[in-house]
């Protein structure tokens, strides 16, 4: 009888103890508005919430994604991939960068593919000998750009496609540390 009394007590505790600590988690996390933006941001754009260190980058891709590619255009009803680039850069970082992609990447500190972080550019040159298309890397291989088939959207820079026209990744707020490698053969 003493036994049952003394397990059913502290299955009674143990109980209260897990409900208090989930309450003060639950509150925890309901009270800080940037970790539900990350954690809300990773889910939708498949990115690791730790990558979501850039909440207004995030914010800004999720405001934009599903408007339409437009050659030329810079608003919600239609726009480009560099203006989409260069949006993101005067919205997010108040820094003004080039006019296109080619513009763009005569601006920027080469960065090697593995050595993207958020915020940086990825360039691709896509059945060109020129750079003929820009994103902004997001983590975790993805990128968020304006395709010329399906708008504003986050793709996946090992998808086969991405990945065949790859070209070189840009740094444009810090410079890019000496050893990262900048030669795009090798990436």
């Amino acid at each position: 009888m003493k036994k049952t009394a003394i397990l059913a007590s502290l299955m009674v505790i143990c109980l209260l103890f897990n409900a208090n600590a989930q309450t003060s988690s639950s509150k925890t996390t309901a009270n800080d508005p940037d970790n539900l933006a990350k954690d809300y941001f990773s889910q939708i754009m498949g990115v690791a919430a730790s990558s979501t260190t850039n909440s207004k980058m995030y914010q800004f891709i999720y405001d934009w994604i599903g408007t339409p590619y437009r050659l030329g255009g810079n608003t919600k009803k239609g726009i480009d991939c560099s203006a989409f680039a260069a949006e993101l850069y005067e919205q997010v970082f108040n820094t003004s960068i080039g006019s296109n992609s080619r513009n763009i990447y005569s601006n920027v500190d080469k960065v090697s593919k593995n050595n993207l972080q958020p915020g940086d550019f990825v360039f691709f040159k896509i059945r060109s000998k020129n750079i003929s298309h820009v994103g902004v890397y997001i983590g975790d291989n993805k990128f968020a750009h304006a395709s010329s088939s399906r708008g504003v959207m986050v793709s996946d820079l090992n998808d086969a496609y991405w990945k065949r026209y790859y070209y070189n990744g840009g740094r444009a707020l810090t410079a890019a540390s000496d050893d990262t490698n900048t030669d795009p053969s090798i990436n």
